[in-house]
C-alpha cells in the first residue's frame, strides 16, 4: 500500500515534538539536583497558563494555552540553552520555526501564535510568559524543599521576572507552601497513622 504524502509534514511535526520529551532542561545541571525534559516543562506550563487565565477572568484563555503549548517548540531543533549558555551561545530559534512552519499547511496559524508570544504586547502573551516563569519557580521550590540551597538563592531572581499581579501573588503562595502540601498536608491524619487498620480488608 502506497503511503499518502498529503499529511507528511504534519506527521513529521508530530514526530518532531516527540523530541521535546527526550531533550533535557539544562538549568538543572547548574542547579545540581533535579531533572526535567522540555516536554515536562511545557506540560505544567500549560496548566499554569490555564490557571492564570481563569484567575484573571478577562483574557482569551485559549490563546494563552496555545502560546504555552508552543512557546518552546523551537527547542526540538535547538535544544534548551540555560542562562549560562545564553551568555556565550545564540540559538537561531527564528530559523528553526521558519523552516518548520513553511512545511505546514497551517504553519501561518502557528506563526501568528508564536509572534504574539514573542512580542509580549497582549495580556495573553504576558500571562503565558509568566506561566513559563512560574513553572521554573515551582521546580526551584521542589528542589529547595529537599535541601538544595542553590534553589533558595535562585528563587528571588526568578520571581522578579514576573509581570502580572496574579502571577506575583501565586509565586508568593508557592514560596510559602511545601511542595508536598497537596498530598501530605497533615501528617497526623488517621490515614497516615492508621492506614493499615483502615484498609485491613484491602490488598495492594
Amino acid at each position: 500500500m502506497a503511503a499518502s504524502k498529503k499529511h507528511q509534514a504534519t506527521v513529521n511535526l508530530l514526530f518532531e515534538v516527540g523530541m521535546l520529551a527526550k531533550s533535557p532542561r539544562t538549568g538543572f545541571h547548574f542547579l545540581g539536583s533535579g531533572s526535567q525534559s522540555i516536554a515536562e516543562h511545557t506540560n505544567r506550563t500549560v496548566y499554569i497558563g490555564l490557571v492564570l487565565g481563569l484567575l484573571d477572568g478577562n483574557v482569551d484563555v485559549g490563546k494563552i494555552l496555545k502560546m504555552c503549548l508552543l512557546h518552546d517548540l523551537a527547542e526540538a531543533r535547538t535544544g534548551d540553552l540555560n542562562y549560562v549558555h545564553q551568555k556565550y551561545v545564540e540559538a537561531d530559534e527564528a530559523k528553526a520555526i521558519d523552516e518548520l512552519v513553511e512545511t505546514l499547511e497551517f504553519g501561518d496559524q502557528l506563526m501568528v501564535i508564536l509572534d504574539e508570544y514573542k512580542q509580549r504586547e497582549t495580556k495573553e502573551s504576558i500571562l503565558a510568559k509568566d506561566a513559563d516563569n512560574i513553572e521554573w519557580i515551582l521546580s526551584l521550590k521542589e528542589e529547595l524543599d529537599i535541601g538544595n540551597a542553590r534553589a533558595k538563592a535562585w528563587l528571588p531572581s526568578a520571581v522578579k521576572r514576573l509581570k502580572t499581579d496574579i502571577a506575583k501573588e501565586l509565586a508568593e503562595t508557592i514560596i510559602n507552601t511545601n511542595a508536598d502540601e497537596w498530598w501530605f498536608g497533615n501528617g497526623e491524619d488517621d490515614w497516615w497513622v492508621n492506614r493499615s487498620t483502615i484498609n485491613r480488608d484491602k490488598r495492594f
